[in-house]
């Protein structure tokens, strides 16, 4: 059996080491959300916790020795295990830094409070900067001068309305000194890479509700930057229509010019099928049968919101029944009297019709002279 998270913590321990989870295992165990990645620090060097993670049987792969990281496995599960640092330089996209023995410069290096927060093995919390608070409140602040922090890595304007989607409590609304440096250092973004902006514009969308923070992300012109042409009023009313998460119809919603980012294939053939999907008239049963059940309705839900209508109140089952309808003519049926190019036409005019009937049409009534 494979050793445990905590027995890395132990031998850590045994040899004089701190080794403390820190960042999203911590902010979401203490908020009872579920831990996706666990991440150790401690203030053994990169080498050291290499020989300390093999003795005590773990794998360790240098994954980012030179930033201080190693992977240790845990059977499947792998850790990251950093050493304690501090920022010697940054350029707004990357830092140099310097490996530490206080947890305090590792913490005051990171983004938010909220993320900022250590526990050990035992389950007791270190708190560097007094994040607790913060996260017990729900409330997300940039450490210190937010826009410093932003100067550091200009990805923390996007990741500031990512996390206040996620993790912040709405009745606080968003934090104003940290929105204002926000759309101060905007610019900044035009550093980033686009495939880590749009890496975190769709951790953003899939939040259970990210329309507050995108309406913020607009009025600061966060929203213009990254995707220019954005509606974020459309993707608030999307959601309102369609409200399970999903990012890519929601991206599909705000609409605006995706050239700068960077989605995968099957991301822009989905959203653009579902914009193409919105534009026709075809109600929601044809929808459903053409791109299944969830696209019928999304694209249904999607056509709305930007007519600032109403989609029908049945919509969602009528989806659901197009999309278990199975036409009733194959080509076989239509040859040898068509081939070829007429054969297509054919059975284009002859699904036509039956999609016209709603469905009702049978196989003899179409194939009748």
């Amino acid at each position: 059996m494979a050793p445990e998270p905590q027995a890395l913590c132990a031998a850590l321990e045994a040899e004089g080491h701190a080794a403390l989870f820190v960042g999203g295992c911590v902010r979401n165990t203490l908020l009872g959300a579920p831990v996706s990645d666990l991440d150790l620090a401690t203030d053994a060097k990169p080498e050291t916790v290499t020989v300390i993670a093999k003795k005590a049987g773990f794998r360790a792969i240098p994954t980012g020795i030179e930033h201080g990281t190693v992977t240790v496995l845990a059977g499947d599960e792998p850790i990251e295990v950093t050493t304690f640092r501090r920022d010697v330089a940054t350029d707004g996209r990357r830092a140099t830094v310097a490996f530490s023995s206080e947890v305090a410069e590792d913490a005051a290096r990171r983004d938010f409070t909220m993320n900022a927060l250590y526990c050990d093995a035992r389950g007791e919390v270190v708190d560097p900067l007094g994040g607790l608070p913060d996260l017990e409140a729900r409330r997300l602040r940039f450490i210190g001068d937010p826009s410093a922090r932003i100067a550091e890595d200009y990805l923390r304007i996007l990741r500031f309305f990512r996390f206040t989607a996620w993790y912040a409590d709405p009745a606080h609304g968003i934090d104003a000194e940290g929105l204002a440096a926000c759309a101060e250092g905007v610019e900044g973004l035009s550093k980033v890479s686009a495939e880590r902006i749009t890496a975190e514009l769709m951790k953003l969308l899939a939040a259970p509700d990210p329309a507050p923070a995108v309406a913020a992300m607009a009025a600061s012109g966060v929203l213009h930057q990254v995707l220019p042409g954005a509606d974020a009023p459309a993707l608030a009313r999307f959601i309102h229509f369609a409200p399970a998460p999903d990012a890519v119809a929601r991206l599909a919603a705000l609409g605006g010019q995706r050239d700068g980012l960077r989605c995968s294939r099957a991301e822009e053939r989905r959203a653009d099928l579902l914009l193409t999907a919105a534009a026709s008239l075809a109600p929601p049963a044809e929808l459903g049968y053409r791109h299944g059940a969830s696209d019928g309705f999304a694209a249904t839900a999607l056509r709305a919101a930007q007519t600032e209508t109403v989609p029908p109140e049945n919509a969602p089952a009528e989806a659901e029944r197009g999309a278990a309808q199975r036409f009733p003519i194959s080509a076989h049926d239509l040859t040898p009297d068509f081939s070829g190019p007429a054969l297509g036409q054919r059975l284009k005019a002859l699904e036509a019709r039956w999609i016209g009937s709603d469905f009702t049409l049978t196989r003899e009534e179409l194939l009748a002279p």
